[in-house]
């Protein structure tokens, strides 16, 4: 079983898109393991604190360092990326030539409630991919659209016809995961 890091750029306790990371852990179990890193209390990247890093920083780079994949959750304010998920890019591939993210497979969902599943934060996330040197699942797509009938109170999918397409993409990401390793 491959270990994969999720990376959720939202700090909602209800958020999207944490709840689809939960199904898709759901869809792969028994071949990813995949674990939420925290992100919401990495410090502003500040190449200063790098004289005395700050603990989150190390336990980020850390957790990267160690999984074999790492799975990108996101949704879009201002059709890109949210500043708390462009600042844990920041922090992991800093300092320069020292990145926990250079080689990693890479996967991408965007979740969101409205009708465009955060397509222009899905794609401006991949053009940071590219530069990190990540390989990155190119199909199935995952631009989740409508995501907030999805799911239960307690953050269960209860929408069955996305399923199959859940299931399609963590088999496809662990054909990846296996490639490209």
């Amino acid at each position: 079983m491959r270990d994969v890091v999720a990376i959720v750029g939202s700090l909602r306790r209800a958020s999207l898109n944490r709840k689809m990371t939960n199904a898709l852990r759901d869809a792969a179990a028994g071949s990813l393991a995949i674990d939420e890193v925290a992100i919401g209390d990495l410090a502003l990247y500040n190449e200063e604190l790098e004289q005395d890093v700050p603990a989150p920083w190390t336990t980020f780079r850390d957790r990267v360092r160690r999984a074999d994949a790492v799975l990108f959750a996101t949704p879009e304010y201002n059709r890109s990326v949210p500043g708390l998920l462009k600042n844990a890019i920041d922090v992991g591939s800093r300092p320069y030539g020292k990145s926990v993210f250079s080689k990693k497979p890479a996967a991408v969902v965007s979740v969101t409630g409205g009708a465009l599943g955060a397509f222009g934060a899905n794609h401006h996330l991949r053009q940071s991919l590219v530069f990190l040197d990540m390989p990155t699942l190119q199909q199935p797509e995952m631009y989740i659209g409508g995501a907030g009938k999805m799911f239960d109170e307690e953050g269960r999918l209860v929408y069955d016809d996305i399923r199959p397409l859940l299931k399609k993409f963590v088999d496809a990401f662990t054909a990846w995961i296996e490639k490209t390793r």
